[in-house]
């Protein structure tokens, strides 16, 4: 029988809970709630619409909700649809609060893009962590001339923009960025930090945030 989720008690401000009757059941909440009340996403998975369009939501509610509180988005993920990127590396750049990302394990492909467009200075690899980087590629297989054509249109535009994202973090020129995204190029955390996708290397300290008044 596989393991479920668990759940937590909700947290209920002290003057809440003093109103509370003592024979009144407890909230409880799952534990990725609790982690999203805590501002701590996740990107565990390959990327998906569904995926993406389920952090691009929590990070605007979280936004709304207390501007005030940084974010913690949480990578351990081998990539996904390039467009799926996008999305998400633009609600880091639109929200208010800076978001931290945190590689724990690998960030390969759209999701190293993701790593790397983290707040500055709030960019972390793991010891063990590992980050690939490779040029975005076409999905599709087969079609009519015209959706072929429009379709790489779109991929070597899309390889532009990521590549000119990587050279304005790594400082290096266009054409040495290009040729190391030709292959999969796998980078430690130090090498990594070198390219400028992250800015330290370890476990950073997390704090419980602060409750808003």
């Amino acid at each position: 029988m596989p393991v479920g989720v668990p759940k937590l008690p909700a947290d209920i401000p002290d003057d809440a809970y003093d109103e509370q009757e003592e024979t009144e059941e407890p909230t409880w909440i799952d534990l990725y709630d609790r982690l999203y009340r805590e501002r701590a996403l996740f990107l565990f998975k390959e990327l998906n619409a569904e995926t993406a369009n389920h952090l691009v939501g929590l990070m605007i509610f979280l936004n709304m909700d207390d501007a005030t509180q940084q974010q913690f988005l949480f990578i351990n993920s081998t990539g996904g649809g390039v467009m799926h990127g996008l999305a998400i590396h633009n609600a880091i750049n639109f929200v208010i609060p800076d978001v931290h990302t945190l590689c724990l394990g690998i960030a390969a492909s759209i999701a190293a893009f993701i790593l790397a467009g983290g707040s500055p200075t709030k960019r972390t690899a793991f010891p063990n962590a590992r980050v690939m980087i490779h040029q975005p590629k076409s999905s599709f297989i087969q079609g009519y001339l015209e959706e072929i054509i429009m379709d790489t249109d779109l991929v070597l535009k899309l390889r532009a923009e990521i590549t000119n994202f990587f050279v304005q973090k790594s400082h290096k020129p266009f054409w040495m960025v290009y040729e190391d995204m030709e292959r999969d190029a796998f980078l430690s955390p130090e090498e990594a930090k070198a390219y400028g996708i992250v800015d330290r290397v370890g476990v950073p300290e997390l704090k419980k945030r602060k409750e808003p008044k």
